[in-house]
């Protein structure tokens, strides 16, 4: 799906309008009683039942209508709401007016927040709160906030301490965090830092790839109403925002008549001394992600952990250095040539080492053979300072798999000027490498050498482990071995979406996510693959 602009979201609601006949009222009360929805399902999830107290902080406008939705859908017997406007009840307009009178004539308590003394007041009352749902500014938001919104969110962010601390309520904004910009720009003043985010009809650009985009928490984005054609004729973007919808027309369930042949034999070049399981979650993965297929090609003094630790795994012994990790004699006649007969896809890097050998090895048979590449890790490493020699690679594919600091590396640069424009950098190395390009890390980018862009926002701190990485990798050269198409980039997301999904299952099964381990992970990855395909059979 596009991200947009908050002037194309109001194209989209504006169309809907006049050419679908949904009137703006009724796409406001579908987006209240979508947030009221996620509101049951989080605290249902994360507090063990119902929230026994809620508030709902409004502002004037069109996201304050939202909030007087949400909070009529939410008021039950179990369940005490209170709604705390910022301004006064007679500067509310239009639909959220309606549903202001709504709300206080079914009964509904309001307390009007004025001023610094009356936020204080309210904030006492706030604190005691199982959860605080903040529909203070929206999309359309012009500069940084002010007055007493912007003392509101200073004050609960620091309540909060949302990135540090076991918090005591869920923060739930309404289409957008009270205070982020929705075009990507850096915002001007504070966001309030949310754990979960319910947008409407697509994802804003600002919540995917902005300085301030991890106060949105998890993003979830809810159907209100506009065709999903509005989105796409409005949006004139490149970026997409990965989710199910995206993979629909990947050939994700296998025919009847099956065989191993049809889904791609990787070849996997991993592992050295100390590193043997770099290569074994690595070709597990590629397992768990539908290869037919796996065979690892890694030194010889690791053979043995390597070829026992999983039956399904097939392995090649490589001549090793002294250091234990891959010799540059591989290289030498045809011997990997040979090994690499037959195969669909190379993945290259887990594990490797840096010694100068196995550098120089990988160079020479990334650069030569002319299978798909999937490169990570210290394959990576070995192009440090000498990225643009990937233009010279004889192969029709290759994706290259940086988390910052080896993207830093491959660049001669900081890790803090790849954070800082995360999307550009990968579209220049993209184009610069004519390479596919997985920038890791939070909302991990996927761009391609023709500019095409994939935001993921799935997944959890728990990838933050060693292992991770090789797991991705696995999964991807599985993919690119499976899915013979030209739309790479897509495939790619899908592999992402995939590893982000799995570690999203594995760490739903009862252990806090910072205990994840990437076998875990690699485990739950067939799972993810099932649990996409029923999401999009449920869609139709």
């Amino acid at each position: 799906m596009k991200a947009l602009t908050a002037a194309e979201m109001r194209h989209v609601d504006i169309a809907t309008s006049q050419r679908f006949g949904i009137s703006s009222l009724q796409l406001m009360e579908a987006a209240g009683a979508a947030v009221a929805a996620v509101v049951r399902r989080v605290t249902k999830t994360g507090l063990g039942g119902f929230a026994r107290r809620v508030c709902v902080l409004c502002g004037k406008g069109n996201n304050g209508g939202d909030g007087f939705v949400a909070v009529r859908h939410l008021k039950n017997d179990e369940t005490v709401v209170q709604v705390y406007l910022f301004g006064e009840i007679t500067e509310v307009r239009g639909d959220a007016a309606a549903n202001l009178r709504r709300w206080t004539e079914s009964g509904g308590r309001l307390s009007v927040v004025r001023d610094e003394a009356s936020w204080s007041a309210a904030f006492r009352e706030i604190a005691e709160s199982e959860v605080i749902v903040d529909a203070m500014l929206g999309t359309g938001l012009n500069g940084g906030a002010s007055g007493t919104i912007l003392r509101a969110i200073e004050d609960i962010n620091r309540w909060s301490d949302h990135a540090r601390t076991a918090r005591t309520a869920l923060i739930v904004a309404v289409d957008t965090p009270s205070g982020l910009p929705s075009d990507g720009q850096a915002a001007e003043g504070p966001v309030l830092f949310a754990h979960h985010t319910v947008t409407f009809t697509a994802p804003k650009v600002g919540q995917l790839i902005s300085k301030n985009c991890d106060a949105a928490g998890a993003l979830e984005v809810v159907d209100i109403g506009s065709p999903r054609e509005l989105v796409e004729e409005v949006g004139h973007g490149s970026l997409r925002w990965s989710e199910p919808e995206e993979f629909a027309r990947l050939p994700l369930i296998r025919a009847v008549d099956s065989n191993k042949g049809m889904y791609g034999h990787v070849l996997v070049g991993a592992g050295s001394v100390g590193k043997s399981g770099a290569a074994i979650l690595c070709g597990e993965a590629a397992l768990r992600a539908g290869a037919g297929l796996v065979t690892i090609a890694t030194p010889d003094p690791v053979l043995e952990v390597v070829a026992s630790s999983c039956a399904e795994l097939m392995t090649e012994p490589l001549a090793s250095t002294q250091a234990g990790t891959i010799s540059l004699r591989n290289a030498d006649g045809d011997r990997f040539k040979h090994l690499s007969a037959g195969k669909s896809v190379l993945a290259v890097g887990p594990g490797l080492g840096q010694h100068p050998e196995t550098q120089e090895f990988i160079r020479k048979i990334v650069l030569e053979t002319k299978l798909p590449i999937v490169l990570d890790a210290d394959g990576l490493n070995a192009f440090a300072g000498r990225i643009d020699a990937l233009r010279e690679c004889k192969t029709k594919f290759v994706a290259i798999t940086p988390h910052p600091g080896e993207m830093a590396r491959l660049l001669g640069t900081s890790i803090d000027v790849v954070q800082r424009a995360r999307v550009k950098t990968a579209q220049d190395v993209a184009r610069r490498c004519n390479a596919h390009v997985v920038l890791k890390g939070f909302h991990t980018v996927i761009a391609g050498p023709t500019g095409e862009v994939f935001i993921n926002t799935n997944g959890n701190p728990g990838l933050a482990k060693g292992g991770s990485g090789d797991v991705l990798t696995g999964i991807l050269a599985a993919l690119t071995g499976q899915f013979k198409m030209d739309d790479w980039s897509r495939v790619l997301a899908l592999g992402v979406y995939l590893h982000g999904a799995a570690a999203d299952i594995a760490a739903s099964l009862g252990s806090d996510a910072s205990g994840l381990l990437a076998n875990e992970v690699a485990k739950s990855v067939p799972k993810a693959r099932l649990q996409l395909v029923q999401e999009l059979q449920r869609r139709g």
